[in-house]
Parts: C-alpha cells; structure tokens; sequence
C-alpha cells in the first residue's frame, strides 16, 4: 500500500464547526481544555492523576475480569486490564454503537487510532501505561441505527422484536445472515453463535480483530460502575443541573456563531430495565417513565438511585461525564459529529470536578483497491477532485481536454462593457431607462450562460465514454455518493486481504489530522 493525505477542508465532507476545531479558532478555545498535541498529555496525566482514586481503579479492574470472564484473551490484554489498578497506568477511549459486524468502516478506523495514538504516547511518556480501549454504547436503544451494514454493494439486515438496551438483545438470530454473506466470516459467526447477548458477542469479535494490540472492551452496563454515577443521576434527574449548564454553554457557543448540535433536556437519564429503556420526565410532582406504567415519586426515585443505580441510564449528554468517572481517561477519540457535541460539556465536567478530556479526531481514510486505482490513473484526474459532486468532475474534464472553446468569459466581458455603454447613453438622455437597459443586460447575459450551457452538454455527449468510466470510478470510492468510510463495511476488503488491520495500524497517524488515503499497489 502507499499512502496519500489530503487537508481536510478540501474533501468538502466536514462542517465548518469541525474544521474550527482542528484549526484552533480562538472563538472555540474556551469550550475545551487541551488541544490534542501530544506534549500535552503531560498536562493531561498530572491533572487526571489527582482526580481519578484507587477506589475506582479497582472496581473498574474487578468488573472487567468479570466481564471477560471465559473469553480467550491475548497477553497484551491481560496486560492492560490488570495494569489498570496501577497509578501510572491511563486510558485513551473511542465508542461506538454495536452494529453488527461492525457497521460502516470508520468503527475499524475509531479503534486503529485508539490503538496507534497509545503507542505513540507510550514512546513519548515511558514511565506511563497507556489502555487503548473500545467503549459500547450496549446501553442504547439504536436498534434501527445498528441492524444492517452494507457490503459489497449489498444491504444485509438483522430483523427481530426485541426491545430495550441494544447490549442485552440476543444475537441469535443474526445466524439467519452467515449464509448469505460472501468470503470468510467465522470471526463473527464465532461471536454471536457462542454469546448470549449482543455485548458479549461484539467483545468477543472485537478481541479476536485486535487480538494483539491489547484493546480493552468495557461494557459500562454493570451495578458497580453505575454506583460510580450516583451523585450524577440525583443532580441531574433531581436538580437538572446538568441541564442549566449544558444551556449557558450553547448560548454562548450561539453567541461566537456555531448552532448547538445536541439539544440537552432537563432530565438526562432512561429508566433501564429488563425489556424498557424509557426516557424519564417529570409532571407535576412525579417522575413518569415514557411509553410505560412506571411512575416515581421524588422519594422512591432518590431511593430507587441509591439502591439500584444500575436501572438509570445517561444519554448522549451525560454519557461522556459517566465514561471520564469510570475510567482513568486521558483523551476521547471519535468522529466529527462526536467531537463537536462534546464542546457542549465542558461546564458540566468542570461543575462534577472531572477533568475534561483532550478530544482526538479519529482517522479519516479512504481505501482504493488496485484495480480502481488504474482506472483513476487513465481518467487523469488527480485523488482530489474526485471528492467533488459527480456534475464538477465531469465539466472540469471536458473544460481541460476538450479541443473547443466552451466558455463565453470573454464574450460576456464584451457584452457587458456593451451594455454599460447603452446604459450610460440612456441614462444621459431619461434616468427612467437606467432599469429597463439593466433588466435588458441581465436578460441576455442569462440568454448567453445557456448557450453555454448547452455548448458544454453536447460537448460531454462527445466523450460519453470518458465520462462514463470518470463515473465507475466516482461510484467505487464514493458508493451511494457518500464516503467510503460511511458506507461501506470490513468484509469489503479484509476476506480477501487478511493483512488489512494490520495494515491501517501501519499506515494511520493518530496525530495527523488529515484524509489519509491508502492505495493498493
């Protein structure tokens, strides 16, 4: 493979909120800590160090043996797992949905940064550990977000009625897909054949793709985690303070021009339980659990928090804040979107006394197969280009290697000293011309953009063939229009090249925010 990198802004793929971000505007500073340059998690450590007790390493040491409990695990794991208890030891933490078989392929490339950005810390900081490790949101209820992937240009869908937390479905059913999907999967057949819920078979195929890189897998869904979160919960279903810090922040992310891209609510937790994961509201002076029966009152829910902590779940808002409580965290790495709503948070991290964590963009990455990579070579367009809507491509080809003139620049320049010219005259002899010579310019200057128009169609109808194989091409990087990375799945390429993950854990630079693009040779 060789590798090709491109600045983020030129793939037209990501909102201006993210570009200023990574670009370090000053108007975004006040809403994170650290930006993620590696000399500052120097910073970082020491800040988390104070903050984060042995307490709490020890219980999230005790329920991470129980969680793997039965699961063949490489000695690198082990490693890390049982390193947690030491002081010195630290995280770096990606999340994500437990789509089956893993979704689109940017869950790989959330994991491989992880993964990379630890090994680059540990070379930087030696007195230090530092625990790649992949969170599952097993407490969601996204069943409609995680039941298909694409692959191969075909859509495969898990149906079934079960209902609740996605972690705890039983992923039996998922057999029904192994015999229409093509090349080598016993990795997963492996996971859902030998568990009896979604989160443990992720953990399981998870573990066996990353199986010597020492990943650590935390389900968050465990009683002694969410004792963790207590004092959370009170002060958010309780108090809704969570809530009116979250809204000072988006005013004044309004205020410096960025829209707020997660509306917070006054409460921010679920009622999880059995088959229910429903949000909680208050009316009146009672706590209803939606789309069921289940009501509190102030009492029996602050009762209800302190005996059984593990039925209350956080949302999007309060996810993060539970994942820094439980985990001596040094840096989140996700997505675009991700990072964004985590600029959001910062007030509520500070109010609980938790360090806010250094947000990392994951790698962003393309993948051409050989093949394509020939056909992009006799298109003659360079990588770039191709990130533009199909319409640009395809006029800026015809415009750099048709032999005729297809634009009208010089005779519209004419035209219109022409008509300013007229408009003079006219003016001089009736002011009330002024508007009717102006109407006049406008309407000839359009007659002559669709003769334009018309010169460059029939031209593309003259390379029809060119144009179709620019098209193939367009198609194969970008299916459905969209990134590759959204759309497409694992079995696309790692069947057929065992050597993939390798390969992105060689090529990928956590630090390097830029497209990386890997060519097949």
């Amino acid at each position: 493979m060789r590798i090709q990198k491109l600045e983020l802004a030129d793939t037209q793929a990501f909102s201006s909120f993210f570009l200023d971000y990574i670009h370090q505007k000053e108007k975004l500073k006040p809403f994170y800590s650290l930006f993620p340059r590696i000399e500052n998690f120097k910073t970082q450590i020491e800040r988390k160090a104070k903050s984060f007790p042995q307490t709490s390493r020890n219980i999230l040491t005790a329920v991470l043996k129980e969680q793997y409990n039965g699961l063949t695990i490489s000695t690198a794991t082990q490693q890390h797992i049982e390193s947690l208890k030491s002081e010195n030891t630290f995280t770096v933490t990606t999340g994500h949905q437990l789509n089956i078989f893993t979704g689109p392929l940017y869950f790989v490339y959330k994991i491989v940064t992880v993964i990379n950005a630890c090994k680059q810390l540990k070379q930087q900081y030696p007195a230090y550990n530092f625990v790649p490790v992949y969170w599952m949101a097993s407490e969601d209820h996204d069943y409609e977000e995680i039941k298909y992937f694409r692959a191969a240009g075909k859509k495969y869908v898990w149906e079934t009625d079960q209902t609740g937390a996605v972690g705890r479905f039983n992923p039996k059913s998922i057999e029904k897909l192994f015999d229409q999907i093509a090349g080598d999967i016993s990795v997963f057949k492996n996971a859902y054949s030998k568990n009896k819920t979604l989160s443990g078979a992720v953990r399981h195929y998870v573990n066996d793709l990353f199986t010597d890189e020492g990943l650590v897998v935390v389900d968050a869904d465990h009683p002694q985690l969410k004792q963790i979160l207590v004092p959370v919960m009170k002060a958010d279903i309780l108090d809704n303070t969570p809530a009116n810090l979250v809204n000072q922040t988006n005013q004044q992310l309004e205020k410096s021009g960025y829209h707020a891209p997660v509306n917070v609510r006054d409460i921010n937790f679920f009622y999880l339980k059995d088959a229910l994961r429903g949000r909680i509201e208050k009316r009146g002076d009672d706590f209803h659990v939606l789309d069921s029966k289940v009501v509190f009152t102030p009492e029996q829910l602050q009762s209800q928090i302190e005996s059984h902590p593990e039925e209350f779940s956080p949302n999007v808002i309060l996810r993060p804040l539970y994942q820094e409580m439980i985990l001596p965290n040094l840096a989140y790495i996700g997505g675009p979107a991700e990072l964004v709503y985590w600029l959001e948070l910062k007030k509520v991290f500070d109010h609980f006394a938790q360090p806010f964590p250094i947000l990392m963009p994951r790698n962003f990455a393309l993948i051409v197969d050989a093949p394509t990579d020939r056909k992009m070579k006799k298109t003659g367009i360079d990588l770039k280009m191709f990130f533009a809507q199909k319409n640009f491509i395809f006029n800026h080809w015809v415009l750099q290697n048709s032999t005729q003139e297809l634009t009208i620049s010089k005779e519209m320049k004419q035209v219109s000293a022409l008509f300013e010219n007229l408009q003079a005259r006219a003016t001089s002899i009736d002011t009330t011309l002024s508007q009717f010579v102006g109407a006049q310019a406008q309407h000839t200057a359009n007659a002559l953009n669709r003769i334009e128009q018309k010169m460059l169609r029939a031209e593309k109808r003259r390379h029809t063939e060119k144009l179709q194989q620019i098209e193939a091409v367009k198609d194969t990087l970008f299916p459905n229009g969209n990134l590759q990375e959204r759309t497409d799945n694992l079995l696309n390429f790692y069947p057929a090249d065992s050597t993939f993950i390798k390969q992105l854990l060689s090529h990928f630079d956590p630090f390097d925010f830029r497209f990386h693009t890997l060519i097949y040779e």
